[in-house]
């Protein structure tokens, strides 16, 4: 039995041309202090519908332990509140394929980036609604 707030490795997003195919083709969107990159796309296998990676710059934080701390607040964030795309893929027959970067210049706390998360997961299901509508037209 799959727990509902789990983040196995197998929702992780892995592979070089995964990643490549997914910041080349998929629409990017703003929750500040988060720039999320979605990619939505037909699949019938039964393998997980949603994929997701999450990263942090070095280019903004030189240090390892406070890029770590921000991946990590991150992916809580999305684990505690992925319920609001759960199911939506799955039933339509789609793969979803996100990218999380955190572009802030300093740290937030759990609270913000829990809340641009939950804005930026509900941004993502009205796509999946609106991309399933167009593909059961």
């Amino acid at each position: 039995m799959k727990h509902p707030f789990s983040f196995p490795k197998s929702e992780h997003l892995c592979g070089e041309i995964l990643i490549n195919r997914l910041f080349a083709q998929g629409d990017a969107f703003m929750a500040y202090p988060l720039r999320v990159v979605c990619l939505i796309e037909k699949d019938d296998s039964p393998r997980e519908a949603i994929k997701v990676m999450v990263s942090v710059p070095k280019k903004r934080f030189k240090r390892a332990v406070k890029r770590n701390r921000l991946k990590r607040l991150m992916r809580e964030s999305y684990r505690l509140n992925k319920s609001l795309l759960a199911g939506k893929p799955e039933t339509n027959g789609l793969k979803v394929m996100v990218a999380f970067n955190y572009v802030a210049d300093q740290e937030l706390d759990f609270q913000s980036i829990e809340k641009k998360m939950k804005q930026a997961l509900q941004k993502i299901a009205d796509k999946i609604d609106l991309h399933s509508a167009d593909v059961s037209l």
